[in-house]
């Protein structure tokens, strides 16, 4: 029999065809990190009566479609607006100074749902992180406050929108108010915005200014329709969300494209590895939620506001949605229905609160570990050149509490990291490139870099390019 020999080199001599090819190397199998006691302390003031209340008051306001009066006290979305910004003012205040409150408004032009100049409004909160190394490095989590009856621009029908997408908006507001009181290195973006319904404008206004500032945007996650755990088929899952993320990224190049295609890795996008980053860390008893990836940018022929930030190269983007939806309960006239005694539209007695918290838990779990862990290496590269060994090289992570690295791998048709090497903390050349040289073939396996700081915290993994 032939032998593995360090490097991953073959003993001389032939290898017999009744012979058993060499195992790969024991390494340790990928497992998810056990909750620390302050994050599940956290996650554990999630209320769902608090969410209740926070949802009750944004139906109250009658509509909030975007086109709705912006001046309006009590109705329209100018209430909503001016209310959910009192909410993360408040919540604000409960920060020691780290988080700062925002109106991000622009008007748009007429154009698609927008028939006359209109003022959309995002309502932004920001948990400014603790580490200067991640002083750039930013994580969003964002709900639409507006809403829409049948008409996408009927701007005086009732739309009370208590699940699209009142349930996400109050899932931040939630996440904001139990996570304020906490440091965290990187920074975190509560943000709720207007204009989805329309053609995703609020969102792709916060995405345009993240890019123009020069963010380091490492994450965006969106929760749009989290409120009901009964599907309109019938179907009562409470305890499943559905999480959808790309794989070929929606800004993808040409030359990435004929790279791709070249070495594989069509499931390796880094909304895949923010996909399974999620499930590792928020898939457990602390959360009662099983995470239902879903391979594809968002349900089939739809879209939700984490495509502007794809659009706009923040490929970590992805969307949190219930798993069984009821569509006459969203973009319905509020109605009962003639023939079937059925009441029709997005009322708040169609929606699960104790759902909705458990859903705002796995956001805050995952927010928590993301904005803790270091940064996701940088300039992940993998050789080309013919061998039997697989070399990997990235720049080396600047965090003070950095503990080093592990190299994943898994094989070809495994469709998540299954072991993983520990490699400790290499010293980087003189031009801060760290490098390691995997025992594997890179023919045969994937391979993924993350780093670990000293608490044990991890980043999502970043797929190399050649």
């Amino acid at each position: 029999m032939v032998a593995l020999l360090g490097g991953g080199a073959y003993a001389s001599g032939a290898l017999r065809l009744d012979d058993q090819p060499p195992a790969p190397p024991n390494h340790p199998i990928v497992g998810p990190k056990r909750l620390d006691a302050e994050t599940t302390k956290m996650i554990g003031q999630i209320d769902p009566a608090r969410i209740r209340a926070a949802d009750l008051a944004l139906v109250g306001f009658g509509t909030r479609n975007t086109l709705s009066s912006q001046t309006d006290p009590a109705r329209g979305i100018g209430a909503a607006r001016d209310w959910i910004y009192d909410q993360f003012q408040q919540i604000a205040a409960t920060s020691g100074g780290r988080m700062t409150v925002e109106l991000q408004s622009y008007t748009q032009g007429v154009s698609t749902g927008i028939p006359t100049p209109t003022v959309i409004t995002n309502v932004v909160a920001t948990l400014h992180g603790t580490d200067p190394a991640s002083a750039n490095r930013y994580y969003y989590v964002s709900g639409h406050y507006d809403t829409r009856c049948g008409s996408t621009t009927n701007a005086t029908c009732d739309a009370p929108g208590a699940n699209d997408d009142a349930s996400g908006v109050t899932a931040v507001l939630e996440m904001a108010h139990v996570m304020a009181t906490h440091e965290f290195d990187a920074n975190i973006v509560f943000m709720a915005v207007a204009g989805e319904e329309q053609n995703l404008y609020g969102s792709a206004r916060a995405a345009t200014l993240a890019q123009q500032a020069g963010q380091d945007v490492q994450g965006m996650f969106t929760n749009d329709i989290i409120g009901s755990s009964l599907g309109g088929n019938g179907i009562s899952d409470p305890y499943t969300v559905r999480l959808f993320a790309e794989g070929v990224p929606t800004n993808e190049t040409t030359s990435e494209a004929n790279t791709r295609r070249s070495i594989g890795g069509e499931n390796d996008s880094p909304a895949r590895q923010m996909a399974r980053f999620v499930r590792s860390v928020a898939e457990i008893p602390e959360t009662g939620m099983h995470i239902q990836t879903v391979d594809r940018r968002d349900r089939f022929n739809r879209g939700g506001d984490h495509i502007s930030f794809l659009e706009r190269g923040f490929r970590s983007a992805i969307r949190f949605t219930e798993p069984n939806e009821n569509f006459n309960h969203q973009h319905q006239d509020v109605r009962v229905d003639p023939d079937t005694s059925e009441q029709i539209g997005d009322l708040p007695e169609f929606v699960d609160f104790d759902y909705i918290a458990r859903v705002a838990k796995v956001n805050a779990v995952s927010l928590a570990a993301l904005a803790n862990a270091p940064s996701a290496p940088k300039n992940v590269r993998i050789t080309s050149n013919l061998s039997y060994d697989t070399a990997l090289r990235w720049n080396a992570n600047t965090e003070p509490d950095l503990a080093g690295y592990e190299v994943v791998w898994r094989k070809t048709d495994e469709t998540d990291w299954t072991h993983v090497i520990p490699i400790g903390l290499p010293e980087p050349d003189a031009n801060g490139v760290v490098r390691y040289t995997a025992p594997l073939s890179k023919d045969d396996f994937f391979f993924g870099v993350r780093a670990v700081d000293k608490e044990g915290n991890r980043s999502p993994v970043v797929f190399p390019r050649p």
